[in-house]
């Protein structure tokens, strides 16, 4: 694989790409320092600022590291996945797992932290829940259970919990109501979980961070148990 001049349209984007192609197709393979920027800039035919740019997505993109005073040497030969595409791509009990541990923990600190507000957010919450399972809309019914979950979570008053629980539902909403369809949980249930959401919001309500946390994994759990049983 040789480098060749590009065309004029986004360089930035052409040079990075080709720098890309250099690396994936194991021309620069990992350890290797990259040429400098005036040579990379002479075979490519675009400017030094160019080159500069180009570079620098390289390196968001995990692939090369600039080292003070050394130059820029290739760290890795497949772009890193970013944290969303990772989520899309994981099965969803693998993401549930994960959701489990920052969850739990969110309640209990939801318990020690919630407000006038956030104890009106939960009721309202939990019945829209009970709203939604009564309207027999299984999408509707996994939107409401994942907002009154939300809210749990917003109630812990921690902006990066509530950033990472909203990264996970995505990844779960598609599976969970192909789990409510697949089990006919309406025809086996008609109160699904909502002794143990209400016990949960009145935890969390009740500032009893104890009984939150232990709810809410006790209720966790029983889903997971029904994913990996699918």
């Amino acid at each position: 694989m040789s480098l060749e001049a590009l065309r004029p349209s986004p360089l930035v984007e052409q040079a990075a790409q080709r720098l890309r192609d250099q690396i994936t197709g194991g021309h620069w393979p990992v350890g290797t320092k990259l040429p400098g920027e005036t040579t990379l800039a002479k075979t490519l035919g675009v400017g030094r600022s160019t080159v500069r740019e180009a570079v620098r997505a390289l390196a968001g993109a995990g692939l090369v590291q600039p080292r003070q005073g050394s130059g820029v040497f290739v760290i890795a030969t497949e772009p890193a996945e970013d944290w969303p595409a990772r989520l899309r791509r994981a099965a969803v009990a693998d993401v549930y797992e994960v959701r489990m541990m920052v969850e739990v923990q969110a309640a209990r600190l939801a318990a020690e932290r919630r407000t006038e507000a956030d104890a009106a957010a939960l009721r309202a919450a939990l019945d829209g829940r009970r709203d939604a399972w009564s309207g027999g809309d299984n999408a509707a019914f996994v939107d409401a259970d994942i907002a009154l979950h939300a809210a749990v979570v917003d109630a812990a008053h921690n902006p990066v919990l509530a950033d990472l629980f909203a990264e996970f539902v995505p990844a779960l909403r598609q599976g969970l109501i192909e789990l409510v369809e697949l089990l006919g949980l309406h025809d086996r249930d008609p109160v699904h979980g909502e002794a143990r959401h209400a016990e949960l919001v009145a935890a969390v309500v009740g500032g009893d961070g104890e009984a939150a946390s232990r709810t809410l994994q006790a209720e966790l759990e029983s889903t997971l148990r029904e994913l990996l049983e699918r």
